[in-house]
């Protein structure tokens, strides 16, 4: 009875249940994106050199290698002091499985054609871009790598540009030490994956300096107080 009106007026059970589709709609287009951006086979972005790169030496998936670096970068954000949301760690675990799901169903290949693989790379930082607005737009914390330049960027007091360029800056070389594929594709990458989030954000409307995240910690006090309010209306008949 109690689990039933969770799901009646305005509850935060009800309106995180409702936020989950848009959230792993996210994380599906965000996984489609870095397999798009793979199999173009002209350069993948920072990040993914780095994750391609370590996946060389280390008998586990690519979506494996992202899911340590995410809970290693997020561990490091905690410790840095930044607050982390459900969907921090729904982001490192769901992107990285969706990854190795969509390459174990064979849906990706690199086509002969050098056109059709430079359409596959802007197709691929185009759905990075709406997978960013997506799973942003829900408001329940941010991804492993933002957290940590926003954490670094206090710890520091650096501008985010600098902050941001230097942890790209370090993944790709190491990436590129460990044999990630490093190519035009990574120059294309860096230069317009932010006009693809911004591009993003600007059609839906999503503005970053109005938007404040729901950490976990208040994510778990919220829910409580609801069921809290609930049992009580419950056991008075309400």
């Amino acid at each position: 009875m109690i689990l039933l009106k969770l799901f009646q007026g305005d509850t935060v059970f009800k309106s995180l249940i409702y936020k989950m589709p848009w959230l792993f709609l996210g994380f599906i287009l965000f996984s489609i994106g870095i397999l798009l951006t793979l199999y173009a086979d002209l350069g993948m972005g920072p990040w993914d050199v780095f994750h391609k790169g370590v996946s060389i030496y280390l008998p586990i998936s690519l979506g494996q290698v992202m899911q340590i670096t995410g809970i290693t970068l997020l561990a490091i954000s905690y410790f840095l002091g930044e607050p982390l949301g459900i969907g921090s760690f729904l982001n490192m675990y769901f992107i990285g499985l969706f990854v190795d799901i969509f390459e174990a169903l064979g849906v990706f290949f690199t086509p002969d054609n050098i056109v059709i693989r430079f359409l596959m790379l802007i197709s691929g930082i185009f759905a990075i871009g709406w997978a960013t607005f997506f799973y942003l737009k829900v408001q329940l914390g941010a991804g492993p790598r933002d957290a940590l330049m926003v954490g670094l960027v206090k710890l520091t007091k650096k501008p985010v540009w600098l902050i941001r360029g230097c942890m790209e800056l370090t993944v790709l070389l190491i990436g590129y030490l460990l044999g990630g594929p490093v190519g035009i594709g990574t120059v294309i990458v860096a230069l317009t994956i932010g006009f693809s989030v911004q591009l993003a954000f600007r059609i839906g409307n999503y503005n970053t300096n109005n938007v404040k995240h729901q950490n976990l910690g208040e994510l778990v006090k919220a829910l409580k107080s609801d069921l809290k309010n609930l049992t009580q209306k419950n056991s008075m008949g309400g």
